[in-house]
């Protein structure tokens, strides 16, 4: 396009005898722009010619498909083929629906704060992270629950996440706190929930769990499967305990890293100021949450008797809760029932009762009752070779029995 001076140039100059090269050479432009202005006679504003485009009228029906479809414009190329006999394209559809794939990747982000009332909502879930405990890197399984209101928490840590850690991990909060929420929102963990419906929203939570909320008092509630944002409060816990209680520390046991988690949840996370809600969650927790919260009432554990069974490793010993019990050390390789309870571990076989412990609040440790290791080589003392005795092949049973300690 050429401006209204350049034209008047060209009219001037054929008005004196100029040829239209001649023109074009000077104005710098081609023979065929000087022709078409000389034969307008003059200047006119380029318009650009209007083309009908192939998917206009269709703005409804291209939006509806787009969502039904989750955004695949392909799919919706496919049905404009075969319902409104219109062949285009995909690069076509894609360009007319920029604008609902910009609002439809919009909605996906968005994300609207829930604040609950007082004493309505626990949310918990567990993060990994590896902890040099006693110069060795251990997969640590931090346990965090924050109350929705006060956004005041309760840190754990486990050796696992396991069923048991989840039950353990919710009644530390629940007598941390000195009260048990309307409702606690977790994860979709196995241990927790059987099922839970994409499309409908229905859940099927753990048998194991339907009594544990039955025995405290609260409403389980699973998030939306993949979008853990719905219990966004606790997901950001998560994540402060991991970059200001843990990242670059290290512990010499297990032990010392419970008191410091405790520690830093007492003097740190719960003394902060809030980002969301501008107070201390402490303070606020004092203030307008812990009379909303339903009394304990002195209600015993739910799990002050569970029944596990465990397998008797080579080392005569077996694993409850990250602790080692001994057993008898005939039992190497068989199957025990375990009977656990808030002070006692009982070690069980074919009925009988094999072998009792105190329970250990701790981990990695081990008890070992010494009966248990009568009549295993070296026990007690230097192993001595005996000579063998010419002429005897054979022995009564009984007295095998009786040099190797008898029953268990």
């Amino acid at each position: 396009m050429r401006t209204p001076d350049d034209v008047a140039a060209m009219l001037r100059l054929k008005a004196l005898g100029w040829g239209i090269k001649r023109i074009a050479r000077e104005l710098g432009c081609s023979p065929m722009t000087v022709r078409r202005y000389l034969a307008e006679g003059g200047y006119r504003v380029y318009r650009r010619p209007i083309r009908r485009r192939a998917l206009t009228g269709l703005e409804g029906w291209l939006a509806e498909r787009f969502h039904r479809h989750a955004g695949n414009a392909d799919v919706v190329r496919q049905e404009l083929v075969a319902e409104k006999g219109i062949d285009v394209s995909l690069r076509t559809v894609e360009r007319a629906v920029v604008s609902l794939r910009r609002d439809l990747e919009a909605q996906a982000r968005a994300t609207i704060r829930f604040e609950t009332p007082p004493g309505h909502q626990l949310q918990i879930d567990f993060g990994e992270r590896r902890i040099l405990i006693g110069s060795i890197s251990t997969k640590v399984f931090l346990f965090v629950a924050t109350l929705g209101y006060s956004r005041r928490m309760h840190v754990r840590a486990f050796c696992n996440e396991r069923q048991e850690s989840w039950f353990e991990g919710m009644e530390s909060t629940f007598r941390h706190f000195g009260g048990v929420t309307t409702e606690v929102l977790f994860d979709n963990d196995r241990g927790l929930v059987q099922h839970h419906d994409v499309q409908t929203r229905e859940v099927e939570f753990n048998a194991r769990l339907r009594a544990f909320a039955r025995h405290w008092g609260f409403s389980p509630r699973a998030c939306f499967p993949y979008r853990a944002r719905t219990k966004g409060k606790d997901e950001r816990g998560v994540g402060y305990v991991k970059k200001n209680a843990i990242a670059g520390r290290a512990f010499e046991s297990f032990a010392a890293l419970e008191a410091h988690l405790e520690q830093w949840v007492r003097e740190v996370a719960d003394q902060r100021v809030h980002g969301t809600t501008g107070e201390v969650p402490a303070e606020r927790f004092a203030r307008q949450e812990v009379q909303a919260l339903k009394p304990l009432d002195g209600l015993s554990s739910f799990q002050v008797l569970r029944e596990v069974t465990r397998k008797v490793h080579a080392d005569c010993a077996i694993e409850v809760d990250g602790n080692a019990y001994s057993v008898p050390w005939r039992l190497i390789g068989a199957t025990v029932r375990v009977v656990i309870s808030d002070r006692t571990v009982r070690i069980c076989h074919s009925g009988q009762e094999v072998a009792v412990h105190a329970r250990q609040a701790g981990r990695r440790q081990r008890l070992v009752d010494p009966a248990h290791f009568e009549g295993v080589a070296g026990f007690g003392g230097k192993v001595v070779r005996a000579e063998p005795v010419a002429g005897m092949l054979l022995r009564p049973l009984a007295e095998y029995e009786a040099v190797v300690g008898g029953g268990f």
